[in-house]
């Protein structure tokens, strides 16, 4: 039936196994044509197969004659026979020489086949140069394929495999027919295959080779199932995709290569780099301070996560103490605490504190003892790393025990555990551990002794200072010491505060320049002489001249030709008069001190600052200030208010804003300005003295002026019972109306001018009187013979103190009793 006009084509199915094929054959590789010569011996078909092998178009052969149009003139003769005999019906396989359009020979195998029934014949041509070349190729491919010592393997499109040699075989236990048609999930373990496979796709698809793809897997033999698997190998892989002539892909190659050996010394090499980059971690991150606990965390730090999972740090509880020798008599049972812990297993029960085997587990910061059979009791008693066997812990599958070692004792140790799947220690990674663990345990012992020698300093500044808040008349004391915040060593900051005879205190406030014991011991040889001299009640700037020259002598000039330090000192000496409420100051070289007057902002004393102590040269000089009450004195040593951070003139701000801001009550005010300023330095020790003024009560003092004659000693008598009675100071009256008519008598006989009583009632009673003689009064011992001298021995023995003091006028005797 016609076709209709516009109607679709239909196509015929073919009979199973026809079909057309893609481009890409053999025929892209060898030179083939056809052609047909006519019963007249002319060419009477030319493909363009033949156009193209002999270079003529169809338009110019066909009619031609093919022996003088393609053979060698001196071939014409031989052709034309050969031509007469194939169109007279025989067949003829040969070779022919020919010439291209070009004119250059060739060589050609032709194949005549004549048709008997019009006399004509059908040839086909190759040329046999290009077909010994493929030949030749195909040849070079087998041998090269079978006999390389390295893997071969080739995958089709489909990702099957279709061809391996023998190597490639060997290499993963199979024989080579066995192989054919598997896929890498067939050949190598899932993880590997899922990795071949994407690689494989990826250069299928025309992305670049694939070069070294490590594959690993054991080698499997072609035994029963259930047989066990051969030892593990390792292999790289290189990749590239096969194309034909045309550039369709036909398949993806791989060259195979056992790297087994290879593999082995680069992870070990990769382990031996691990190693020292550990080493280095270690020996710049460990020992950054001198602190015990930060030490061993530092030494975590570096092990966890790179080198183990799990790892504790135990150190003697003796050694966190301070003490010199933290073992006992047999090391493996001391107490221990466990000072820091790092884990990236979770719920470890050896690491959360639980029971484990019947033992207790400490936690962070918590106290244990190992039992005596115990492996870590082994490695506390021999000082060597110990391997245990693997415990109850299901998460934990290797353990190692090093202990800490310095200076041949045995301060803790360090227990070190990595997490089921995980390789176990092996010989050199113990090795590693041991160095880790040397090179912390160093730095822990000079830590160790660095606190040692810190709590010594410290003990010993602050035996220096003041218990408690002193009390003092008409003031209310309040006082702070903080060490700086670095524990660096100790400084040489101190503060005193010293009671006077008459109602008067003296506060003192210094710093030693320079740190440690020497500091230390300095400033305790400065306190006492500060004390001493007070005692003496001498004049604050005459304190500050012979503390000048005590320092001076400290720092004598043979100590330093030696090279030994200088001693210097900052101080600030001030003596308050309750009684007048003023306060006289003196300064060398410190910060001045600051006064809060109430309902005004704080605001600094001008106190000329003279020159430190232990330079000498200048005299100090005095400025006396009159303290309302409520107001509040404060003193303080500049790390309160100075650091690398912060100017002192922005810390001095701080301070009187501070103190202008804060609370009523003395103790509350110094808290707040300790909160406020030390988060912002504390780089140094800070010494804080504030005193606030209450005024003593009315009627706190009685004062009569005698003229000097000798009925005033029966005046003063009579004042001062009046006084006593007035006060319901009756078990006074009898012992204050022997001393003060013994006072007053040796004062109208030592003196010419008037005689001045004065009672005071504060803490206790004190009674003093003035004259204008000179000369201090000397208690000694009387002989029976003696008349007189016994006047001062009975003071003595009946006042609960007594003393004398100069003044500018001449001189004070006072006692001072109980109440």
């Amino acid at each position: 039936m016609p076709e209709q006009p516009g109607a679709p084509t239909v196509p015929v199915p073919l009979p199973a196994g026809w079909g057309q094929s893609a481009s890409g054959t053999l025929y892209d590789y060898i030179r083939v044509a056809t052609f047909a010569i006519g019963p007249d011996g002319r060419i009477a078909q030319w493909s363009d197969r033949a156009a193209e092998f002999f270079g003529v178009p169809a338009a110019e052969a066909v009619g031609a004659d093919p022996i003088t149009a393609f053979v060698p003139r001196e071939l014409w003769q031989r052709g034309r026979a050969r031509l007469e005999r194939v169109l007279a019906g025989e067949e003829w396989v040969g070779t022919a020489p020919y010439r291209d359009l070009a004119g250059a020979e060739h060589l050609a195998e032709v194949y005549a086949m004549p048709d008997s029934a019009d006399g004509s014949a059908t040839c086909m041509a190759v040329d046999l140069g290009r077909l010994r070349a493929v030949e030749t190729d195909l040849a070079a491919s087998e041998a090269v394929l079978g006999q390389t010592p390295t893997g071969f393997f080739l995958f089709d499109c489909e990702l099957k495999l279709q061809r391996v040699n023998a190597a490639f075989a060997a290499g993963v236990g199979r024989s080579p027919a066995a192989l054919q048609g598997l896929a890498p999930g067939d050949v190598f373990r899932p993880s590997d295959a899922d990795r071949l496979l994407l690689a494989l796709r990826k250069v299928l698809t025309g992305q670049e080779p694939v070069l070294d793809l490590r594959l690993s897997g054991p080698v499997r033999a072609d035994h029963p199932a259930g047989a066990r698997d051969e030892e593990q190998r390792t292999w790289a892989v290189s990749l590239y995709r096969l194309t034909a002539a045309g550039g369709r892909p036909i398949g993806v190659a791989g060259q195979v290569q056992d790297v087994t050996s290879r593999h082995i010394a680069e992870r070990e090499a990769a382990g031996v780099r691990r190693s020292l980059a550990l080493l280095n971690e270690a020996s710049t991150h460990i020992g950054s301070t001198l602190d015990l606990e930060t030490t061993a965390k530092e030494l975590l730090d570096v092990i966890v996560p790179q080198f183990c999972d799990v790892a504790t740090v135990d150190l003697y509880s003796a050694l966190l103490t301070g003490e010199s020798s933290p073992q006992g008599a047999h090391p493996e049972s001391g107490e221990l605490r466990r000072v820091a812990v790092s884990s990236v297993v979770g719920n470890a029960p050896s690491v959360l504190g639980s029971e484990r085997g019947g033992v207790r587990v400490a936690e962070a910061g918590g106290t244990l003892c190992y039992p005596p059979r115990s492996p870590h009791a082994r490695a506390l008693r021999t000082g060597r790393s110990v391997v245990p066997q693997p415990g109850p812990d299901p998460l934990l599958r290797s353990t190692l025990v090093v202990p800490l070692v310095a200076r041949d004792q045995v301060l803790g140790l360090v227990q070190l555990s990595r997490a089921i799947g995980s390789e176990p220690f092996d010989a050199r990674e113990v090795a590693i551990a041991e160095e880790l663990v040397a090179r912390a345990a160093v730095c822990v012992d000079n830590a160790r002794l660095y606190r040692r020698e810190h709590e010594r300093a410290l003990i010993l500044q602050r035996s220096l200072l003041p218990p408690g808040n002193p009390a003092a008349s008409g003031l209310e004391i309040a006082r702070r010491y903080l060490p700086s915040n670095n524990n660096t060593e100790v400084g040489g900051d101190w503060f005193d505060v010293i009671p006077l005879p008459g109602g008067r205190t003296a506060l003192v406030i210094g710093d030693v320049m320079g740190r440690g014991l020497r500091a230390a011991v300095a400033m305790g040889q400065l306190r006492t002489a500060v004390r001493t001299l007070a005692m003496l009640d001498v004049d604050p700037a005459d304190v500050l001249s012979a503390l000048d020259e005590i320092a001076r002598g400290l720092g004598n000039d043979d100590w330093a030709d030696s090279g030994a330090e200088l001693y210097l000192a900052t101080c600030v000496y001030a003596v308050y008069d309750a009684v007048k409420q003023r306060c006289t100051f003196a300064n060398a070289g410190h910060l001045p001190p600051v006064l809060l007057a109430p309902g005004e902002a704080a605001r600094m004393l001008d106190v000329p600052p003279g020159l430190p102590l232990g330079v000498g040269g200048e005299p100090f000089e005095e400025v006396t200030v009159d303290l309302p009450e409520g107001a509040v004195l404060g003193l303080y040593t500049d790390g309160l208010v100075e650091s690398r951070k912060h100017q002192l003139d922005e810390g001095l701000k701080a301070f009187r804003t501070s103190l202008t801001n804060g609370s009523d009550r003395l103790e509350e005010l110094c808290d707040q300005v300790l909160d406020e300023l030390n988060p912002h330095h504390g780089e140094d020790d800070i010494a804080l003295l504030m005193a606030k003024v209450h005024a003593l009560p009315k009627g706190s003092v009685g004062d009569w002026r005698l003229p000097p004659e000798p009925t005033s000693v029966a005046k003063a008598r009579e004042a001062a019972c009046g006084w006593l009675l007035e006060r319901g100071l009756d078990e006074l009256v009898d012992t204050c109306e022997l001393l003060v008519s013994e006072l007053v008598t040796n004062a109208l006989r030592h003196g010419r001018g008037e005689i001045r009583l004065r009672l005071l009632r504060d803490r206790s009673m004190v009674c003093e009187v003035w004259d204008d003689a000179y000369a201090q009064p000397r208690q000694r011992r009387a002989q029976e013979t003696d008349e007189g001298g016994r006047g001062l021995q009975l003071v003595s023995l009946l006042a609960e103190r007594w003393g004398s003091r100069r003044t500018p006028k001449g001189k004070i005797v006072w006692f001072e009793l109980s109440l």
